[in-house]
């Protein structure tokens, strides 16, 4: 990622016309652009969005500024262009074996890494299937090179010691929550049974966090997100996994009894602002390492009719030592959300558990026959 900004002028000069020896005019103040509003006044925020973007969440390491140059987004754009150029060519029917161990080529953008990253050795789907962002993120009009914007580096806080532990030992018992974060492999009895295996591997959650809150972009495919609102209820649906989230307004968090792997998100107005505040979550989601006292705070506002501005700030005192932030757009789109039909076509699950007790079965036939 990094290679893309080295050589990229780092500041653009700006010429400064020179006004003519008359009085100056009132300066003239742009209108802003009408929102639409339901019959309670509040602002409309039903539709149906595309989140795709090929900016990352945390901020590449050595890219010091969250707002770009406009060459360095231009400089990004054009290299996932070319790359989707040359991934969507025909193949050559008497190309040679892939490399063994798999894809060694060092990636240059974020999408190109997390293609090779959830490909692993084996591969993964090829481009027709995959549907990356090809755009950086603006906000106000300036790009951005993160979606967290808080801390100022672009990272998230460094996790407490206490932190690592708890995350070490959940881990020693269980394969990992997220489909992201070493789902192929597990601790013993890993593939015992569909209950070990992570969440988006059984099609319950969306993996990188698509389910939320804080609900981020897919990288992958299926970019959108849509909004039903009413009066009392909002109700967010994510392409990715089907997940909806419903959203009770001017309402009291259920008991900390109550706890689920979105949590208990109640919603209120400020202003124009949407504020949602989420608590009670398990500890099965495991956002970024938190636990059950992952607490967000998601503000969704209308800047214009085709755009929402999604933030959200994250904090867990067990996990890290401050809150962070995060920022970006959401882009109305005509497109439908068709249904992804993940359980019925997740032939992949009772394979591996398969390959699991056929592995166990040689296993003991070899030591059966040990003297």
């Amino acid at each position: 990622m990094r290679t893309l900004f080295i050589g990229i002028a780092a500041s653009i000069a700006i010429a400064a016309g020179i006004q003519a020896a008359q009085p100056a005019a009132a300066p003239q103040t742009a209108a802003k652009p009408k929102i639409p509003r339901l019959a309670d006044g509040h602002p409309n925020l039903q539709g149906t969005y595309d989140v795709a973007t090929l900016t990352p969440v945390d901020r590449p390491r050595g890219v010091k500024n969250l707002v770009l140059t406009e060459q360095e987004a231009v400089a990004m754009e054009k290299y996932e262009a070319q790359r989707q150029v040359k991934n969507d060519a025909p193949l050559k029917a008497d190309r040679g074996a892939p490399p063994v161990g798999g894809e060694t080529t060092a990636p240059k953008s974020y999408l190109e890494f997390l293609e090779q990253a959830g490909g692993g050795v084996v591969g993964g789907y090829n481009n027709f299937w995959l549907s990356g962002g090809d755009h950086v993120i603006r906000v106000d009009g300036q790009p951005r090179s993160s979606i967290i914007m808080d801390p100022p580096e672009g990272q998230v806080p460094p996790m407490k010691p206490e932190a690592i532990k708890r995350n070490q030992a959940f881990l020693a018992g269980a394969a990992a929550p997220d489909a992201s974060e070493s789902a192929s492999s597990g601790p013993p009895g890993a593939f015992d049974g569909p209950e070990t295996r992570p969440l988006a591997e059984r099609c319950l959650l969306g993996f990188l966090n698509t389910s939320g809150p804080p609900t981020l972009p897919n990288y992958f495919y299926n970019n959108l997100k849509q909004i039903v609102q009413t009066k009392d209820t909002i109700l967010i649906l994510v392409e990715m996994v089907h997940d909806a989230r419903v959203i009770r307004m001017n309402a009291e968090h259920l008991p900390p009894t109550v706890r689920k792997w979105m949590g208990d998100s109640v919603g209120r107005w400020e202003g124009d602002t949407l504020v949602v505040d989420t608590t009670n979550f398990t500890n099965k989601t495991q956002f970024r390492g938190s636990g059950e006292n992952l607490h967000v705070v998601e503000r969704f506002t209308r800047v214009d009719p085709k755009t929402l501005l999604y933030r959200f700030t994250v904090e867990d005192p067990s996990t890290w030592d401050r809150p962070w932030t995060g920022e970006y757009p959401w882009n109305a789109t005509n497109e439908k959300i068709y249904e992804y039909a993940c359980h019925e076509g997740n032939y992949s699950l009772p394979g591996m558990l398969r390959g699991a007790r056929q592995k166990e079965a040689e296993e003991a036939a070899v030591k059966s026959k040990k003297p």
